[in-house]
């Protein structure tokens, strides 16, 4: 017996979410290969603080309880799909900004090959060819995770930057406020004890 992975179930999206989401995949066959990934990509809010993240439920097809996550920025996860159907994929947002979310499924399907003559041929070959299916598919599942990833750090680096310009434009409009003010102080000062200094 020898078997092949498909990689034939898969979907990558991104989305805006406001407080709940759920979106839904339908794994095939019973044992499937499940893997997922998301990455909060970023706020609607340029002066945010904290690193509030979004809770995942995964539930299998009668409603069963698979995983969940909470307060997350990112994850990736991978389980086995016990039973074919649809599998959903609840996200909850409990920050007051809209976020943007990369989300990504995968369902991995082995086949198995009965071969009878020549069994010991095949088998190995469909081995090596299942292998470098689920290492190209693993390849470009990190690729797009980090893609997503670079994508969040790109948005965090720029909005600290605008805050970093802000900051120094504002502590700029003191010193010079404070300057402007100790001049006003000092020459008021010498006005007073030369005009006393003069009866």
């Amino acid at each position: 017996m020898a078997y092949l992975s498909i990689f034939e179930g898969a979907f990558g999206i991104r989305f805006v979410i406001d407080r709940e989401e759920c979106l839904s995949h339908d794994v095939q066959y019973d044992g499937d290969s499940v893997h997922i990934s998301f990455v909060l990509i970023k706020a609607d809010a340029l002066w945010r603080h904290g690193q509030d993240g979004v809770d995942l439920v995964i539930k299998g097809p009668s409603g069963d309880h698979i995983h969940d996550f909470r307060d997350k920025t990112s994850e990736k996860y991978e389980f086995m799909a016990q039973r074919k159907g649809v599998y959903r994929f609840c996200f909850t947002n409990k920050s007051p900004y809209h976020e943007t979310l990369d989300f990504d499924v995968h369902a991995g399907h082995y086949i198995y090959y009965d071969q009878h003559a020549k069994d010991e041929h095949f088998k190995p070959l469909l081995e090596q060819i299942s292998k470098l299916g689920d290492a190209l598919h693993n390849i470009q599942f990190e690729q797009h995770w980090l893609e997503a990833q670079t994508d969040r750090q790109a948005l965090v680096n720029e909005g600290m930057g605008r805050r970093a310009v802000h900051k120094a434009m504002f502590e700029s409009a003191a010193l010079i406020s404070a300057s402007v003010l100790q001049v006003y102080l000092m020459r008021r000062l010498f006005e007073r004890k030369l005009g006393t200094s003069r009866v």
